[in-house]
């Protein structure tokens, strides 16, 4: 989970910086909400405790360059209602073992995807789809979601059902077991197979006073065998959100 938080500062760090040195006529400065937010998210493997954690949000463009908050990117050339993107998705999902009932477990780096995506407007919402490849575990990570939009108020909210795809080896880094590590905790050897996962969010943006509103988000992530069978687990769904302040910049 450290790993996954540097990673963020980091990537953002670094998108920062390409950012600065672009020269888009029609965008030279941000457009978006920046801001701080606390992450929580319910443990998936046994012992791990619930966490909360503070980092950065950006949601926004600046010329072909954006950040939506666990995403970032660069749009390459149009597609459709969109653009074809370079896409790096900075994950939470690694494990610190000694945080969990199976120390001897080894930790489990955060992988880091990254690859092609498209963002596509419809008249029916958004439409978000990701093809990457993740160095840390030599997987695929896949990703489709659909975003709708209703204003009610001041408050707009933002409904979305998606659907993630994990490869063999992207599951078997985070909830395999080996035979060394069988030995060292106990743990039936496990080598799970390919992972998909159907999710639905709830995301809400309430305005405050002037630039200032209040981003809040929840995910359901219903797991399948791949992941719900593996010893180190203990749950068939996880539910993670976070809350956040953000100032509007145009």
């Amino acid at each position: 989970m450290k790993t996954a938080h540097t990673a963020l500062v980091a990537s953002a760090t670094l998108l920062a910086s390409f950012m600065a040195r672009a020269q888009a006529p029609a965008a030279d400065h941000f457009v978006g909400e920046i801001g701080g937010m606390a992450v929580t998210s319910q443990p998936l493997v046994k012992g791990g405790p619930n966490s909360t954690t503070a980092l950065p949000y950006v949601y926004g463009d600046w010329g072909r360059f954006y950040a939506r908050v666990d995403t970032l990117g660069m749009r390459l050339v149009p597609l459709q209602d969109g653009h074809l993107e370079l896409a790096v998705r900075v994950s939470t999902e690694g494990i610190a073992s000694s945080k969990t009932a199976y120390p001897a477990a080894g930790d489990r780096s955060a992988p880091l995807p990254m690859g092609l995506g498209t963002f596509q407007r419809t008249s029916l919402g958004g439409v978000f789809a990701y093809a990457l490849y993740d160095p840390q575990s030599r997987g695929q990570f896949g990703e489709l979601n659909w975003a709708g939009k209703i204003d009610v108020g001041a408050v707009k909210i933002y409904p979305q059902l998606g659907v993630q795809y994990r490869s063999s080896d992207y599951v078997r880094h985070l909830y395999g077991i080996t035979a060394a590590q069988s030995q060292a905790t106990g743990l039936a050897v496990y080598q799970p197979g390919a992972s998909v996962t159907p999710m639905a969010t709830l995301q809400a943006a309430v305005a405050l006073s002037g630039p200032w509103s209040l981003q809040l988000q929840t995910r359901y992530r219903h797991l399948d065998a791949a992941v719900a069978r593996s010893p180190l687990v203990n749950r068939s769904s996880q539910v993670t959100g976070f809350a956040a302040l953000t100032y509007t910049l145009n």
